[in-house]
């Protein structure tokens, strides 16, 4: 059992770490959202742009599909993204519509998808998401 100094000595390496904890998470917390957006836009910020080369080539091929009008492999695929996170530019409802990315090994849909903004054909307005509209990338061409 430890005693007198050796005691304080553990107690206070043991605050010191949780402290350094803590600002270290903090910071990381902190610049989470700077990484994920680049410039503001209206009233949103927008998204950090990606090179199409630099996306999994499972987006390169949903991307591909998209501007040919399909196929399409999931049912939801097309449908309406209303965009309640806020996350990007704000458009009236309708503009934005939603597909599905691969996920390797995934039993389900998987969190990514692309969304497209305005005719998913033409518009050129893509925006990719790892982490099911957590973050979104604009896909630079």
């Amino acid at each position: 059992m430890l005693r007198g100094r050796d005691s304080m000595s553990i107690g206070f390496v043991s605050a010191l770490l949780r402290v350094v904890l803590v600002v270290v998470l903090g910071l990381g917390l902190a610049q989470a959202p700077a990484q994920a957006r680049e410039r503001r836009g209206g009233d949103v910020a927008l998204p950090a742009q990606v090179a199409l080369a630099d996306l999994p080539p499972e987006a390169r091929t949903t991307l591909a599909a998209i501007r040919n009008g399909g196929p399409h492999p999931y049912r939801k695929d097309g449908s309406v993204f209303a965009n309640r996170e806020g996350l990007l530019p704000r458009q009236p409802r309708g503009y934005y519509t939603e597909y599905t990315v691969p996920t390797p090994g995934a039993r389900n849909r998987g969190a990514r998808r692309i969304v497209a903004g305005g005719d998913p054909r033409r518009s050129g307005e893509y925006y990719y998401t790892h982490d099911h509209y957590q973050t979104f990338l604009r896909i630079r061409e």
